[in-house]
């Protein structure tokens, strides 16, 4: 009896124990590198110090059908991930993704309710905004010693400025990039590439250049690209190039003209594993001082405007991170905002054009 005794609670202990780990954890993805460390260093180990929730982090390089394959075969292991704008429409269309109209977010530290202090459009019914990032040109200094590039259409224009260039192997950003290069202004893209004429315009544009494209399809690869002088110039995600100038000391130029603003989101699968502790995270991600502890990391601005006043030096190197902001009134003298519901609904088409452009 005493032996059955001793089994029991060693039985209970072990269920008891395995319970409250599965409890206690968390799956987190995000885009790996150095924004990955910022959201590390800012986020993740605040909340596993402030909640004893264990994060346990992985990487991918967007998109949704990692997430869509765990759904339709009902092996969720991820709970939260960071996507971007238009992944954030499609995936809660489809289902993939938890809705989080019952979730409550925190106000600014003055009061100011979260719906009234966050970014317009940075939240939506499976998405709370996190950073707003941006994708940029950038060029390596040595390859021009006098005249550097300095607007869009200098990155397409291979006479002037010779050599081969980096692109992510995708539609978005380099549709827009190419109209904007060629004279339309930003507030007139989405209406021109609304049409066949402007679609056609854009690869047009596109094919003065294609076979001198690199394509990347990771944040970490410009940056590379750049310090190997395998391109001239690159489109390449703003914070990526910020670490490489500011951290690693290459001699690295971003040019702001043109550049493409997007938010990124954290969602929670559909029928995440632990989904408690997910809201938890999301609801611990949107105060305005975690926010503003990913900024001070890395140059991505936070989607609350109470956390700009909180944007300061960069922890390690003192830098003054608020000039490296995409939001910074310098960089903002022409630029345009990914429209992630015209993505939404036209993604589809353009990644079966872009890739028959590709293959051509």
């Amino acid at each position: 009896m005493k032996r059955n005794i001793l089994v029991s609670f060693a039985f209970l202990f072990v269920f008891v124990s395995a319970n409250v780990c599965a409890e206690g954890e968390l799956t987190i993805v995000s885009w790996g590198g150095s924004y990955a460390k910022a959201s590390i260093d800012g986020i993740f180990k605040p909340f596993e110090e402030e909640t004893g929730i264990k994060v346990i982090v992985e990487d991918y390089n967007g998109g949704l059908a990692q997430i869509r394959a765990q759904v339709e075969t009902g092996n969720v292991h991820w709970d939260v991930v960071d996507v971007e704008s238009q992944d954030d429409l499609i995936g809660c269309d489809e289902g993939l993704l938890e809705y989080l109209d019952d979730l409550e977010l925190p106000d600014a530290p003055d009061g100011t309710p979260a719906e009234d202090d966050f970014f317009e459009d940075a939240n939506s019914d499976c998405g709370i905004g996190n950073i707003v990032w941006a994708t940029v040109i950038a060029y390596n200094s040595t390859g021009f010693e006098s005249d550097p590039p300095s607007t869009m259409s200098d990155f397409f224009d291979l006479e002037k400025y010779p050599g081969k260039r980096g692109m992510r192997r995708t539609p978005e950003v380099n549709l827009e990039f190419a109209l904007i290069a060629d004279g339309v202004p930003p507030e007139d893209v989405y209406e021109t590439l609304s049409t066949d004429e402007g679609l056609d315009r854009a690869f047009k544009k596109l094919d003065s250049i294609k076979d001198s494209i690199v394509f990347w399809e990771t944040g970490a690869q410009p940056p590379q690209l750049l310090a190997d002088k395998e391109v001239a110039i690159t489109t390449a995600y703003n914070g990526r190039i910020f670490n490489a100038i500011n951290l690693e000391k290459q001699p690295f130029v971003i040019v702001w003209d043109g550049h493409i603003r997007d938010y990124g989101q954290w969602v929670i699968v559909a029928g995440a594993p632990n989904l408690e502790n997910a809201k938890k995270f999301l609801q611990f991600a949107a105060r305005t001082t975690s926010m503003a502890e990913v900024s001070n990391r890395i140059s991505y601005g936070p989607l609350r405007h109470s956390a700009w006043e909180l944007v300061d030096k960069h922890v390690d190197t003192n830098i003054d991170m608020r000039p490296h902001m995409p939001t910074a009134p310098e960089n903002s003298k022409n630029f345009l905002v990914n429209d992630a519901e015209w993505w939404a609904e036209h993604r589809d088409d353009l990644f079966e054009r872009f890739s028959a452009w590709l293959n051509r």
